[in-house]
């Protein structure tokens, strides 16, 4: 009877224990933050709701709501996110010796004893129960968890800057083959252009040679700029279905849908500030920030590293009931627990946290200078393919016309058909390079927000 009572007390004080310990849990858990939705960056439009997915397919999707198809359906946005609450915990780990410990310690034994002395055997039992618990508080430690707790807090937003880097990610590689999608459309009606003009001198030269003005040597020009305009047409369809899948993986999306999209290849003039675009590109990059805040973070570890040559002040106390009669007691104190010398284990941590910190000011150094690289590079593009299409449209125009005189005078008689076919694969290769500067233009676009932390 001894037993049970003793146990139905020990338990009694576990119980206790336990709820403690959940309330401490709860607390921990209303701390951590939620999941982060970071605001869009500047110069970049908000991002309209991605269409529902039976919209897919049905009808021809803007770019804007092909981005938002693809930040809302891409894993990998959402493996950015497991990886910030992750963080959040660390956080939270790192917090929770600041917070109270209590814990509880129970035992029973049954202890058989035996005499003999040439008496017969005699063997007696006896119980012993020991039950208590435990709590301890750590009342200074000259900041040295909350060095800790401020450098995983750090290190959290870190993660919260990899969430927007990988969207803008996303938005860049979107946009790229969303352009290149278009280009595959404009370079199959291109190559239809061809082929029909084909198919019509060829036409026309076997006209000429049926009434005996042209030798059969043209008829065989023609009927092999024909069958080139076929296979080129065959290659730009193919490479438009090559296209559509980057898009489709892009989006996150069955590759095997046909994705329609609206037709945006079209020059539009652009003013550059540079110096706006640089400043800009420092606040927007999540980058240029995650470095300062690893920065930031190393720091933090340093004073960690440093206060860790200073001692802990804890308070403690216990309560509990031992022996069999289960007499209750308690105890409470103060314990100041200083390190003076570990084999110079935390002078090496010490200095191994000043050496990242010296690192990590560094890298944001670096960075910083890479952003600048990158948005200077951009700007170039930009200019560039703006020149380019300026060029190309004045070599279409140029290939049109001289295609127009060689049809004329190969229909007059007086132009051979070496000179037609000449003119018409001008014109082809013109309507390319124009095609060709349009997407890179726009590619050179996008790259340029990403340049400066647009999405």
């Amino acid at each position: 009877m001894v037993f049970w009572g003793a146990m139905a007390h020990v338990t009694v004080i576990v119980l206790v224990a336990l709820a403690t310990a959940f309330q401490l849990i709860g607390a921990a858990n209303a701390q951590t933050p939620p999941a982060p939705r970071p605001s869009t960056p500047e110069g970049t439009r908000p991002t309209p709701p991605a269409p529902a997915s039976s919209e897919i397919g049905a009808r021809p999707l803007t770019i804007d709501e092909c981005i938002a198809i693809a930040l809302e359906g891409q894993p990998t946005i959402q493996e950015r996110l497991a990886a910030y609450a992750a963080a959040r915990y660390r956080v939270n780990q790192a917090f929770a010796p600041l917070l109270p410990q209590l814990s509880a310690q129970v035992g029973a034994a049954r202890v058989r004893s035996t005499s003999s002395g040439g008496q017969p055997q005699d063997s007696q039992f006896a119980d012993t129960f020991a039950a208590q618990l435990l709590l301890s508080q750590l009342l200074f430690d000259f900041g040295k968890n909350l060095a800790e707790t401020e450098g995983r807090r750090k290190l959290a937003e870190v993660e919260v800057e990899n969430v927007e880097l990988q969207r803008q990610l996303i938005s860049a590689t979107v946009k790229e083959a969303y352009t290149n999608t278009l280009f595959s459309q404009r370079l199959i009606r291109v190559q239809e252009q061809a082929q029909e003009r084909a198919e019509l001198n060829l036409r026309s030269a076997k006209g000429f040679f049926e009434v005996g003005t042209r030798p059969k040597s043209d008829v065989a020009r023609a009927e092999v700029d024909v069958a080139n305009a076929k296979l080129d047409l065959i290659r730009a369809k193919n490479a438009l279905r090559s296209a559509i899948v980057a898009l489709n993986t892009a989006m996150a999306i069955n590759v095997d849908t046909w994705t329609q999209i609206v037709d945006n290849l079209i020059y539009q003039a652009v003013v550059l500030d540079r110096q706006q675009l640089r400043s800009e590109s420092l606040r927007q990059r999540p980058e240029y920030r995650s470095a300062k805040l690893t920065a930031a973070a190393a720091e933090a570890r340093e004073r960690k590293a440093f206060r860790d040559f200073l001692p802990d002040l804890t308070g403690q106390g216990a309560y509990g009931a031992t022996q069999k009669d289960l007499n209750e007691a308690w105890s409470i104190g103060l314990s100041l627990n200083w390190s003076f010398f570990d084999g110079g284990g935390r002078i090496a941590r010490y200095q191994e946290a000043k050496a990242l910190l010296e690192g990590a000011r560094a890298a944001v150094k670096s960075t910083e200078l890479s952003i600048l690289q990158n948005v200077e590079q951009a700007e170039i593009a930009v200019e560039e393919t703006a020149e380019r299409i300026q060029a190309a449209q004045a070599l279409v125009a140029s290939a049109q016309e001289n295609f127009r005189l060689a049809q004329g005078r190969f229909d007059a008689g007086v132009g051979t058909i070496l000179e037609l076919t000449d003119a018409q694969l001008a014109l082809t290769q013109a309507q390319n390079t124009e095609s060709q500067a349009l997407a890179d233009y726009r590619i050179a676009l996008a790259r340029l927000d990403r340049a400066v932390g647009r999405r």
